[in-house]
């Protein structure tokens, strides 16, 4: 039975780790501490993508995605080291864990993120010792920095927890929406990227002070149900509540076949399963979710069953995503029986309004081309005029 808080009153603290990678790896080797050193992919390639980097190489103007070769021209001592994602999953289970003996409403939306429900115990009032000691203890028991965020629902704590990094605690009211984000850029409020961002603002829509006084029905009519939710964050409005069990109960998306004949041809097994991973993909996108966990499903001709699963660092919600997964689990570990039944399920599902991807060794070259892209497009539009080159489609 799940807990919930029903006093109107709440006191929400959105909790961000601070650079996780980058701190976990110095919290293993104190050596890393005070001095300028991120994590890449590829720490030996000079374009080797930066998966993220310590606040003493930012201020370098070192950034993630930036290459190694970059990064190595500003800070010439900058210290790389490879990327241990297992690593960071048992430090993030131990933060959580931490977090649980302050209360059960601790809600994890991500590798370094929480949502915590203080209201029952101190509420605003306690606040912000209640944030401190938390904070305290990260940093003594397991050498790990935070931000955090506190304000009376989730879209204002974790808005919050970004105005002071590292090691802030903001408090962010909604008497004071209109003098601090009303005048930021729509692209600067969460739930919002470049193509909402482009959309908003053939509207007319600049700022969040635009998209919350514009009226509903035009924001409805070009975002449907997505586009009432961001009007009414932007006017602090978020009546989503803490809950612990979300992880545990989200559901798992999946969709199977049986193959016409007991199929031992290669090519014929992947395009089924593509075709599978659109039909999963279609799924999701209808209840706007994407999944950290991918599990192929195979029976052979007599009729045994295995299932092969990957667990993966950033939600998957594309066709292309979810089959490239599917599809190398299954060429590394069928073994060439006839095969009846092929499956695909996606599952621990996060609401994509609430997706925090944090950049590993399987999407960095990705990010770092599409920066490089973006770069060129608006100077290319600089140089001939708005609108005048686009994107190509397949």
């Amino acid at each position: 039975m799940k807990t919930v808080i029903e006093s109107q009153a709440k006191v929400i603290l959105h909790l961000d780790m601070n650079s996780f990678f980058a701190s976990v790896e110095q919290a293993h080797d104190p050596s890393l501490k005070g001095i300028a050193m991120a994590v890449a992919g590829n720490p030996k390639a000079r374009k080797g993508i930066l998966v993220t980097c310590s606040y003493e190489a930012r201020s370098f103007g070192i950034y993630t995605t930036m290459t190694v070769g970059e990064a190595k021209r500003l800070c010439p001592d900058l210290i790389i080291v490879p990327p241990d994602f297992e690593k960071y999953r048992i430090a993030s289970s131990a933060v959580f864990d931490l977090l649980r003996t302050f209360t059960d409403l601790v809600e994890p939306v991500s590798i370094d993120e929480a949502y915590i429900d203080i209201t029952a115990i101190g509420g605003l009032t306690n606040a912000v010792n209640i944030a401190l000691a938390m904070q305290q203890r990260l940093l003594q028991e397991l050498d790990l920095p935070c931000s955090i965020g506190i304000a009376p629902n989730k879209f204002l704590a974790k808005t919050a927890s970004d105005m002071k990094k590292p090691m802030g605690i903001t408090i962010l009211r909604k008497r004071e929406i209109e003098s601090i984000l009303w005048p930021l850029p729509v692209i600067e409020m969460h739930g919002i990227g470049k193509s909402t961002e482009k959309k908003m603002n053939e509207l007319g829509l600049y700022t969040i002070g635009d998209l919350a006084k514009t009226d509903e029905i035009t924001i409805k009519s070009s975002f449907g149900k997505h586009g009432i939710r961001l009007h009414e964050r932007a006017n602090g409005i978020d009546h989503r509540f803490v809950d612990p069990e979300a992880a545990e109960e989200r559901k798992s998306f999946g969709s199977s076949t049986t193959l016409p004949v007991d199929e031992t041809d290669l090519d014929e097994c992947l395009k089924v399963l593509k075709w599978l991973a659109s039909k999963v993909a279609a799924r999701l996108d209808t209840k706007q979710l994407a999944g950290t966990v991918v599990m192929i499903q195979i029976r052979t001709a007599d009729w045994r069953n295995h299932s092969r699963s990957r667990t993966v660092l950033n939600p998957l919600y594309k066709e292309q995503d979810i089959y490239k997964e599917a599809a190398d689990l299954f060429t590394r570990h069928w073994d060439g029986e006839p095969i009846r039944l092929l499956g695909i399920t996606v599952s621990n599902v996060v609401m994509m309004n609430e997706l925090h991807e944090q950049l590993s060794i399987y999407n960095f070259e990705k990010h770092a081309k599409e920066e490089t892209m973006d770069t060129l497009l608006s100077q290319l539009e600089q140089k001939f005029g708005p609108g005048t080159v686009k994107r190509g489609m397949k």
